[in-house]
């Protein structure tokens, strides 16, 4: 007998996950500056390309997640299974991704945040603390795009729960 594929489903990127990578990113942000001070190095600068960036990407992901939830929920029209599931996994690695980012960011800052009276650190937990924000931004906007390739339940979907209750 042939193994025929199930019709099972993807869960939502769960809060445990994001916790998960906002940590891995905590950690990452942490090693890049002490591997600086154990070498004796200068810890690197932040280019403003950094937060900016991230901000683009999300607005992007959220105009895709916006346009989804047109589409399906308040249009009712149907949409390709391969674009629905391609929308649901860059949805689910926009908010680990924001995750991690946001983690890095916010602990590098957070290393230099008794520094700041001198520029160059001043001006790394500035950088970092917006590309923090954006890591966030990036985090909402994935789990909205996530949220929007759900599928609505049909009026007969319903009237099969009411029949079983």
């Amino acid at each position: 007998m042939a193994d025929r594929p199930s019709g099972g489903s993807i869960k939502i990127t769960p809060p445990r996950a994001l916790a998960v990578a906002a940590l891995f990113g905590a950690l990452a942000g942490w090693l890049i500056v002490a591997a600086a001070n154990s070498f004796d190095l200068v810890a690197p600068q932040v280019p403003w390309t950094a937060p900016v960036g991230l901000f683009l990407i999300a607005a992007l992901v959220g105009v895709i997640a916006y346009s989804t939830h047109q589409r399906i929920h308040v249009r009712r029209q149907r949409i390709e299974p391969q674009r629905a599931v391609a929308f649901l996994v860059l949805g689910k690695a926009s908010a680990l991704a924001g995750a991690l980012v946001a983690g890095g960011y916010l602990t590098y800052a957070l290393m230099f945040i008794t520094r700041l009276e001198a520029v160059a650190p001043r001006d790394r937990v500035i950088k970092s603390v917006v590309a923090t924000v954006a890591g966030v931004v990036l985090v909402v906007a994935g789990l909205l795009l996530e949220r929007a390739c759900r599928v609505p339940k049909s009026d007969d979907d319903e009237e099969v729960e009411d029949a079983e209750a």
